[in-house]
């Protein structure tokens, strides 16, 4: 009896050593990637739930093809461009590995300088890539009633940035939404959730390939 116990302290205390030490202790599980949507009402999901939003939507459409990546909704209603510059700070809080930039699209409804809209853009651009994240970037479009030539002009500031900072460009985030009423909300701007859906399902694969360039 006395031989087992004389056995059994030298044991235990290599046991503790042990635990002490961290050796027992499970391995950390690894946190998913990160994408934040920096955008305006379009982005944070006017008159829709939460889980219907495009963040949501988002995300559940990147797990579904097996990519582990959460997406963090930075969308506020009614936002511009320099709304967007100005918060800029607190959506790069966490480190995320991908920025989508889906803003402009106040700017031209209140018909401000497409010049002012092109400085903002830029300066996000290029602060979002000096923290080390990636970006993709979405264009816009206007409505015929403000013009053809603004039309024109502010549909090129969103070519003219991509080739400038050289990021990866889609070219309308309403693309096959915008102007189809069986999309949108009454008030004909915002996207229903069938709407966001099919932002998601266009909108998804362009994602996916600028993940790469998080990663």
């Amino acid at each position: 009896m006395a031989w087992r116990g004389g056995f059994i302290k030298p044991l235990f205390t290599l046991l503790l050593i042990a635990i002490g030490l961290g050796l027992w202790a499970r391995p950390a599980l690894a946190e998913p990637r990160t994408i934040v949507a920096l955008g305006d009402s379009l982005t944070a999901g006017f008159g829709l739930p939460e889980e219907s939003a495009f963040p949501a939507r988002l995300e559940a459409f990147l797990r579904a093809r097996g990519h582990d990546w959460r997406v963090v909704n930075a969308g506020v209603s009614g936002d511009t461009s320099a709304g967007g510059l100005a918060r800029l700070d607190w959506a790069l809080a966490d480190k995320p590995d991908l920025v989508i930039v889906e803003l402009g699209a106040n700017d031209g409804l209140r018909g401000l300088p497409v010049e002012q809209m092109e400085e903002n853009l830029s300066q996000i651009i290029a602060r979002v890539e000096s923290s080390g994240s990636a970006v993709l970037l979405c264009g816009m479009r206007v409505p015929p009633n403000l013009g053809p030539d603004y039309a024109s002009a502010f549909e090129t500031v969103f070519v003219s940035l991509a080739a400038k900072h050289d990021v990866p460009f889609y070219p309308f985030f309403l693309d096959g939404v915008g102007a189809r009423s069986s999309l949108n909300q009454p008030d004909g701007i915002h996207p229903t959730a069938e709407g966001i859906a099919e932002i998601v399902r266009r909108i998804g694969p362009v994602v996916e390939q600028a993940m790469k360039a998080g990663s």
